[in-house]
């Protein structure tokens, strides 16, 4: 759909289409009706208002992409519509080996790809095994189905009482806002649901019934946006989805998990912030994959959410060959703690379909934690889980410190392997 003409700060309204791939227009909310914005708003980003761009960006776009103004490139929206889908353009950039998928042909239940410009000039151009780029760029091991993999293996179908809500656990949900990220993480546990064509942020209208299972719900304290990814929705929307939750009374806290501020530090401009702090108190669960993602931008990015009074946490899948040893979850915790993000989960990867070559050992979990406890500050560790297939939520995991009791004390191992004993009396 175009964006209608404006004349200064008159706007027509006009329903929008969410069919559309976010954004292909901008959005602003009057009475409900979502309304698109003039071209000539959306090229308004001041050089206070957006991320400044990091010499690395800057040389990645005079290269790959001269035609385009460092303001274009700085504007997320710019961003989000000149994402690479097909492998023909990521060629242009990256050198494709045999391993990763070269064509354009994905069935219907493909996951298919999609990475920002910006996370593209992360990516080596040459190495196929540089972490970043395996994580976003397809490889023939998709095709492969191993045993346990299903396309929903944590059943959130199976406890969701009314569309785009899953309830799983006694005083929070899980609230699905959208089914649109700005960038496909080759892993992702909720494949099945960005996979689908039609991919799309839900109009109002499809999320009423969401909003009205939270109200009538009592036992509801918390809720958790997510999808997709909710901070590739407008400012107007956010907004709109926040203020409605805010306003049930029972809910006392609400939190939002993405990936944007990571590969899309673009939209984390001072108008977005603005909206989000209105809604105290807001969590922030921001998904990070490996150190190298620490960029300028994203310092900028997550010290402008910090700075407005959102408490931020990190939640880190491990991958093999990615961030699967000591030294680099060490080197991403490190980096994480400095630009005032706390390490919160380590997922233990998800059994979707075709995901093998990606997982670990689960041993190899728990050896990462028993490297970092005693060895790093506690803020720096995250809690390693598994979110059990079949819908069982997530069970931590920890290497053995309780070793049962002997004559009345506890007998503890520390993270020397030292054996103490504690007098549990009592």
């Amino acid at each position: 759909m175009k964006n209608s003409t404006i004349n200064q700060n008159v706007v027509k309204e006009t329903e929008i289409s969410f069919d559309d791939e976010p954004p292909s227009s901008n959005v602003n909310l009057v009475n409900n009706n979502f309304v698109s914005i003039s071209q000539i708003e959306l090229a308004k980003n001041t050089e206070k208002e957006t991320i400044q761009t990091s010499k690395k960006s800057l040389q990645f776009l005079k290269k790959y992409y001269p035609e385009v103004k460092q303001s274009e490139w700085e504007n997320w929206h710019w961003q989000i519509r000149n994402s690479i889908k097909s492998n023909s353009k990521l060629k242009e950039i990256i050198d494709l080996s045999e391993s990763e998928n070269q064509t354009d042909s994905y069935n219907k239940d493909s996951l298919p790809l999609r990475i920002t410009p910006y996370y593209a000039s992360l990516i080596d151009k040459t190495t196929v095994s540089y972490p970043l780029r395996r994580s976003v760029v397809p490889v023939i091991d998709e095709l492969t189905l191993s045993k346990g993999e299903a396309s929903d293996p944590l059943h959130e179908i199976n406890d969701s009482p009314v569309p785009n809500i899953v309830h799983r656990y006694p005083d929070r949900v899980l609230f699905l806002v959208t089914g649109f990220c700005s960038t496909y993480c080759r892993y992702c546990t909720r494949s099945h649901l960005v996979a689908k064509e039609d991919k799309c942020h839900f109009g109002t209208k499809d999320l009423e019934p969401a909003f009205k299972y939270i109200e009538t719900h009592s036992e509801i304290r918390d809720v958790l946006l997510s999808g997709g990814d909710p901070l590739t929705m407008s400012d107007e929307k956010i907004d709109y989805i926040l203020s409605r939750i805010k306003n049930i009374p029972h809910v006392e806290m609400i939190r939002i998990g993405t990936k944007v501020p990571v590969v899309l530090p673009q939209r984390i401009t001072l108008s977005l912030v603005n909206v989000l702090k209105k809604y105290h108190p807001l969590y922030l669960s921001i998904h990070f994959t490996h150190p190298d993602e620490i960029t300028p931008e994203v310092k900028e990015a997550c010290e402008r959410l910090a700075n407005a009074g959102i408490p931020l946490g990190s939640q880190t899948v491990l991958l093999k060959n990615i961030n699967n040893n000591v030294e680099t979850m060490k080197r991403l915790v490190h980096e994480l703690l400095k630009i005032r993000v706390r390490p919160y989960y380590l997922y233990q990867c998800d059994p979707i379909l075709g995901s093998s070559h990606f997982r670990t050992a689960v041993e190899n979990g728990i050896e990462i934690i028993k490297g970092l406890r005693g060895f790093t500050s506690g803020y720096a560790i995250p809690n390693y889980v598994i979110d059990a297939p079949g819908g069982g939520g997530k069970i931590p995991l920890l290497p053995e410190y309780y070793l049962g009791k002997d004559n009345g004390d506890v007998l503890l191992k520390n993270y020397e392997d030292k054996i103490f004993r504690y007098p549990d009396y009592i």
